[in-house]
């Protein structure tokens, strides 16, 4: 698996690689990955740069953080509401 910043260095090869004249078999054998794989690399982080990866990576680990935090609220409340209840 591959970070963010190791993708988009391999973006900007396979465009070097391209622009000289190589095919887009030889840029797969040459980074080793699938002609897929390049496709989908290129629409999901063409045109960031590291930092923006970076910032993206941040992101993604604080949203997941929050989502977190709501699934144990929303338990939280879901608990209270059977107390109340007198379901225990």
């Amino acid at each position: 698996r591959h970070t963010p910043e190791q993708i988009i260095v391999q973006l900007r090869e396979m465009e070097g690689m391209l622009s000289s004249g190589a095919d887009m078999g030889q840029v797969c054998q040459r980074l080793e990955v699938s002609e897929a794989t390049l496709h989908r690399w290129r629409a999901q982080y063409g045109g960031m740069k590291r930092s923006d990866a970076k910032r993206l990576r941040d992101m993604e680990k604080e949203n997941a953080r929050l989502k977190k935090m709501v699934a144990e609220q929303a338990l939280d409340i879901e608990m209270l509401k059977e107390v109340s209840r007198g379901n225990w």
